[in-house]
């Protein structure tokens, strides 16, 4: 399985918790490894940013000289001075301000482009095993919202912090340059408010990741819902599913109310504590005013300074939650981004030898990762000539599907092996081996657009002539042109307009526009009915000509023609043979087709 995770139990705790600590950064950190390929931008917007928030350190100064030189000496000329030069400062810094804020939006935009992509890719190279383990909604959260949390850290959040932090500084070491005992006074409640904040944020922290795990699941169940609607509408469940996600709704409110709880707390605590520094601040300075040890511009620029560093740690305070909840949204991403699989290329894969489809199952065990102590199949062994059409068949549950996902390594055997054209699929480019293999299962997969486009994805480079005429192999052309817009008919998400039947001529005509070396049925006709299996079986026929085919079914008429049928039952071959030796066996496979012909005598 992907993404196997060892721990053990003997770790100490002090190394579990650096561990832990490691964790909770690391996100941040791969961050800004994708912010690297775009440094000069980024440390032009950091000159910006250090240039506006340096000249906004300047305005204090700028009213201390207006009350203690302008306004003490009445002299209008030094006061239109200090206004034109504030007026040029404001100038300039407006200028930074614009390349700093639009650079880093740049920079926010651009990161989560170049995030999305990569999550999107590290999803097409995971096992089909790593999907069935996760809910569609869940993956979709990660891609949206999740992703969007991140776009504001990077494009704004970040900015800020950094902003407001250099204002923090700055204007602490303002203060102590203008009056180291005022500033004392004021540091006094940094350390406790710097543990509070800690403390808070940790909190907010937990809580940011449990709301967005809420968000995730009812984005799950109305993907679900939205997908099954026609079966939530014939069960007549709307009220249900709508209480359902009535109280999905409630719930992540109870959890956003609790969180906003925590985060007003903060604020109002922040808030607090800056005002009664402000409160002692300007009683203490007043006395050192009124006593001329400091004249009324110093205090004047002191408290301007003391509420710049307040406001900073307000801000930071409340970006603090912000910082918080995208570190949870990048640790849901990142959990993407750092699985790995153990399906992929072989570190020098060998090229696949020219053939006809030769495939060799030799003594194949098999059991899923999270059922190992189950094994689902059992020392399976079996040769197929290039050509031949092997037919696969037994009860559900008997390993046949397996088998075929085994041959398209979507799993790896977990004893024995499997050969293509006499090399072992594990020393194969996944894209050699999947390329000369398709499967035509029972319930086809279509995606949203044109005909065109959905017999053309077998091969993106087909000309319209090549679509075609696999369309007519397929027995497909005739009810294409039936359509108003032909190939150009749009066919819903999934095939929705479209019937069965032509469902599954278009993927017949794919198949056969991808040309591969082996065919997979996969109870390519069972959905069907009678006309429209005869039309299908037409198509298949067609098919088949010429290339190695594994069918997979039940119904008689798609079995009894073919060169060898196997018979499985609980994970192991039991029969072996074409269809009328295997009658004359009286065994497993006569007992299928009896009971076949007797549900068929029922249902008639």
């Amino acid at each position: 399985m992907a993404g196997h995770i060892f721990q053990d139990s003997k770790t100490p705790a002090s190394v579990e918790k650096i561990t832990n600590t490691s964790k909770r950064l690391s996100p941040l950190l791969a961050l800004l490894d994708l912010v690297k390929p775009y440094r000069a931008r980024f440390w032009l917007a950091t000159v910006a940013l250090l240039v506006s928030s340096g000249l906004g350190l300047v305005y204090p100064q700028a009213a201390r000289k207006a009350v203690d030189q302008a306004l003490a000496d009445h002299s209008m000329t030094q006061l239109n001075r200090i206004a034109a030069v504030l007026i040029l400062l404001a100038f300039i810094q407006g200028i930074f301000i614009w390349v700093r804020h639009y650079l880093m939006s740049w920079l926010g935009e651009r990161v989560v482009a170049d995030l999305r992509v990569r999550v999107f890719d590290r999803l097409l190279g995971l096992p089909p095993s790593w999907f069935h383990a996760r809910h569609t909604g869940e993956i979709m959260s990660r891609l949206s919202s999740d992703v969007t949390v991140i776009d504001g850290l990077v494009g704004t959040e970040l900015s800020m912090a950094l902003r407001h932090g250099l204002t923090l500084i700055g204007g602490i070491v303002m203060l102590l340059v203008e009056n180291a005992k005022l500033t004392l006074i004021m540091l006094s409640i940094v350390p406790p408010l710097v543990l509070v904040l800690v403390w808070f944020g940790r909190r907010v922290r937990v809580l940011s990741r449990a709301l967005q795990d809420r968000h995730a699941v009812t984005a799950t169940r109305v993907e679900e819902v939205v997908s099954s609607m026609q079966t939530v509408q014939s069960f007549v469940r709307e009220a249900r599913e709508a209480s359902t996600y009535r109280g999905n709704v409630d719930a992540g409110f109870e959890q956003s109310v609790h969180l906003i709880r925590w985060r007003a707390s903060l604020f109002s605590i922040v808030t607090l504590a800056v005002s009664i520094a402000m409160a002692v601040i300007l009683w203490v300075g007043g006395r050192e005013v009124v006593a001329g040890k400091i004249s009324g511009g110093n205090l004047l620029s002191f408290l301007l300074y003391t509420v710049m560093v307040a406001a900073a740690v307000g801000a930071l305070a409340s970006l603090g939650g912000a910082l918080q909840r995208a570190a949870g949204a990048t640790e849901r991403i990142f959990e993407i981004l750092h699985t790995t699989s153990d399906i992929c290329d072989p570190p020098d894969p060998q090229p696949l030898p020219a053939g006809g489809g030769a495939v060799r199952f030799d003594h194949v065990e098999f059991s899923y990762a999270n059922r190992a102590d189950q094994s689902v199949l059992h020392g399976i062994s079996l040769d197929v000539a290039p050509g031949q059409s092997v037919a696969l068949v037994g009860q559900s549950g008997a390993g046949k599907t397996t088998l075929t996902a085994l041959l398209q390594r979507f799993h790896d055997v977990t004893g024995g092996s499997i050969s293509f054209e006499g090399v072992d699929i594990r020393k194969l480019a996944l894209s050699d081996l999947r390329r000369h293999i398709v499967i035509v299962s029972q319930e086809p997969v279509l995606f949203s657009g044109s005909i065109m486009d959905n017999i053309a994805f077998a091969r993106p480079d087909a000309s319209p002539a090549e679509v075609e005429s696999a369309a007519r192999d397929a027995h497909a052309h005739e009810f294409i042109q039936g359509f108003s817009n032909g190939y150009q008919t749009q066919v819903g998400e999934r095939g929705v307009q479209l019937s069965g039947g032509q469902r599954q001529r278009i993927a017949i005509a794919r198949a056969i526009l991808a040309d591969p070396r082996v065919l997979i049925l996969d109870e390519a006709t069972s959905n069907l009915d009678a006309e429209s299996e005869a039309l299908v079986q037409k198509a298949l026929q067609r098919l088949m000509v010429g290339r190695t085919t594994l069918i997979v079914a039940h119904r008689l008429s798609t079995v009894r023609d073919a060169d060898k049928i196997v018979v499985l039952e609980q994970g192991r071959i039991v029969e072996s043979g074409r269809h009328d030796d295997l009658i004359a066996l009286h065994g497993t496979y006569q007992r299928l087709i009896e009971h076949q012909v007797v549900r068929g005598v029922i249902s008639a």
